[in-house]
């Protein structure tokens, strides 16, 4: 029997890919039923102790509690074989994005296609990039700055989409991770319904073209996260992984954590640092 998954993120700053406040962005999702997510939230606040009204990841996070953190995620604990987390590198993300632009081609999906990791290392490239999608700089601009990087790159296609792109702003958002993510999760889960914490970015007709795309309803629908404890988890999953990869990332990286982390990420995952990306995968 298909069961319904609970999804949440971390790191959402819609399509702001570059030079934001987070580097990495994570969705998690939990297949747990209401009872033993609530159950999970309760002994959560019995070793917490903490007088908060809502819990968030950062009360795992706290070096006091390492010890719940270290329980939340291991083989013993609540989630264990039934969650999951896809993380996302926002600038080799954006990258991959570029390089499907640059070729014609306008996709939502979370693969990552010829020429993503050469512009992954563009960083003034990409930062131009994400201000022309976001409608930020012109064309014009957004061309002269390329031709002041002296890059050998043709860019006719990307500003075509780009244009066409902000023709049309009803479309689902092309470069926030948000959306690849959620298709992700039916692809992995093919649940029978998506429960999702509230979010700005999807509305009942962005939800439609969501269902467009997957051929099919996704029964994807929005609460808030302190209503449903499947939810809550499902945020204290992406925080916590979303902080671990950062580190990770940025050459800080907790073995401890990183390898509690390991089997919850998904393989689809989008990731450019290689050598970060073979602790986490």
């Amino acid at each position: 029997m298909r069961a319904e998954i609970a999804c949440d993120e971390s790191g959402a700053e819609g399509e702001n890919l570059i030079d934001g406040v987070t580097d990495v962005f994570a969705h998690a999702g939990v297949l747990l039923t209401v009872e033993v997510a609530e159950e999970c939230v309760l002994e959560l606040r019995r070793r917490i102790r903490s007088p908060a009204e809502e819990y968030k990841a950062n009360h795992l996070l706290r070096g006091k509690h390492r010890g719940t953190l270290l329980w939340l995620l291991g083989p013993d604990g609540p989630i264990h074989g039934q969650a999951g987390v896809l993380l996302v590198e926002k600038a080799f993300f954006a990258a991959a994005r570029a390089a499907d632009l640059l070729r014609g081609r306008l996709t939502y999906a979370v693969d990552t296609g010829p020429g993503a990791l050469a512009l992954y290392r563009e960083h003034d490239f990409l930062r131009a990039f994400n201000e022309l999608m976001r409608a930020r700089i012109t064309a014009e601009a957004f061309a002269e700055q390329v031709a002041a990087l002296r890059l050998e790159i043709e860019i006719t296609h990307l500003v075509r989409q780009a244009e066409t792109y902000h023709d049309h702003r009803d479309m689902l958002p092309v470069l926030d991770p948000l959306v690849p993510a959620l298709l992700r999760a039916v692809a992995r889960w093919r649940p029978a319904a998506i429960v999702h914490d509230q979010q700005t970015t999807l509305t009942e007709d962005r939800i439609a073209q969501l269902d467009e795309l997957v051929g099919g309803p996704t029964g994807l629908r929005l609460v808030d996260s302190r209503d449903d404890a499947r939810v809550q988890v499902a945020d204290f999953l992406a925080g916590v992984a979303r902080k671990i990869a950062s580190e990770e990332l940025n050459g800080r990286g907790d073995r401890e954590l990183t390898e509690l982390l390991r089997p919850y990420v998904d393989p689809a995952s989008v990731w450019g640092d290689q050598r970060s990306w073979a602790e986490l995968s």
